[in-house]
């Protein structure tokens, strides 16, 4: 399998502040492999949340992550402060891939990057929900 080759912050349009914790860094000091993405869902969800499309405690709509993957290029580690690129890889009837890249401070290239999939459905039943109009308009603006 091709190794993947890091994005650039010249492939996002969105981007979001994150701060690194203490308790990030495993025993080799780096920031362990599942806390990569653990910030991705942190960007994109309070990212929607800010938006106002995303209400994760009462919302009749939540969205389940069905997929993930993640490709590792230089470490981060507390202190580090990281900047997250989000984009919009696909959007399909109820679901949505979303592709972030983690940047160490100021880099130009990606530390980290990977995507998830987010299936959107109602709270209760669990079944698929289509996306909404204002969520498409939002959604699309950040389309690659």
């Amino acid at each position: 399998m091709a190794r993947a080759t890091p994005w650039s912050r010249d492939d996002f349009g969105l981007f979001r502040p994150l701060q690194t914790r203490w308790s990030d860094n495993d025993v080799y000091g780096h920031m362990n492999n599942v806390v990569h993405y653990s910030l991705f869902d942190t960007a994109v969800n309070g990212w929607l949340v800010e938006m106002g499309v995303l209400d994760f405690t009462a919302g009749k709509t939540i969205g389940l992550v069905v997929e993930t993957g993640c490709s590792y290029f230089s470490e981060l580690a507390f202190p580090d402060k990281v900047v997250a690129g989000i984009r919009v890889a696909q959007m399909g009837t109820s679901s949505v891939r979303y592709e972030i890249a983690l940047f160490k401070g100021e880099e130009e290239r990606a530390a980290a990057q990977g995507h998830f999939v987010h299936v959107y459905v109602d709270r209760a039943s669990r079944k698929p929900q289509p996306l909404t109009t204002e969520w498409r308009g939002l959604l699309g603006d950040y389309m690659k």
